[in-house]
């Protein structure tokens, strides 16, 4: 069975774009700390129209953050398909990693997304606030479902009220633990 092409939000103004989103629900990546909480990102522009990219999360009382820079995959198309670059490992950071950021789905007042790639092996539901009304997530589960995704896989993200800020930085200990599964 062929899946079909997704279907992404155009015309999407990264201005507006710009600033902290919360992640509510993801789907599990190896990139990504198994018992993160609070994970979230925060999007600022840069003069040159890229994104500088700040992801956070918490994981066994320590903060772990990763940076990077995001830009349209296409300049000339008005399709939210963006394109992030990472490099990595965060303790020594010189192998760049490349991945899709697509806009599946993105309110008129931009405080709610649906962000996906083509593979369909990742999936983030984001909000401005920590926490997403029922009615919302499930209308962006539905959403998921309808481009291909399998929404049983989705992992609620814990989220605190009010969300931490700083605390003691992970040294990059989780990065290596993920890639021998632990």
């Amino acid at each position: 069975m062929v899946k079909k092409e997704l279907d992404v939000v155009k015309g999407v103004d990264l201005a507006r774009y710009m600033g902290r989103w919360y992640e509510i629900a993801s789907l599990p990546s190896f990139f990504v700390p198994k018992n993160g909480v609070d994970t979230r990102a925060t999007y600022t522009l840069n003069q040159d129209g890229t994104v500088h990219v700040l992801n956070e999360t918490w994981s066994d009382g320590k903060r772990v953050a990763i940076e990077g820079s995001a830009y349209k995959a296409d300049p000339k198309s008005d399709e939210a398909k963006l394109k992030v670059k990472f490099l990595v490992p965060p303790f020594l950071p010189i192998i760049p990693i490349v991945g899709n950021y697509w806009v599946l789905y993105l309110d008129d007042d931009y405080q709610h997304a649906l962000i996906g790639e083509p593979t369909r092996k990742y999936l983030w539901i984001l909000c401005r606030k920590t926490h997403l009304e029922d009615e919302i997530y499930e209308m962006l589960v539905q959403k998921a479902k309808d481009e291909g995704y399998d929404p049983s896989k989705l992992r609620k993200t814990p989220q605190s009220d009010p969300p931490p800020e700083g605390g003691p930085q992970d040294n990059g200990t989780w990065w290596l633990k993920s890639l021998i599964g632990k």
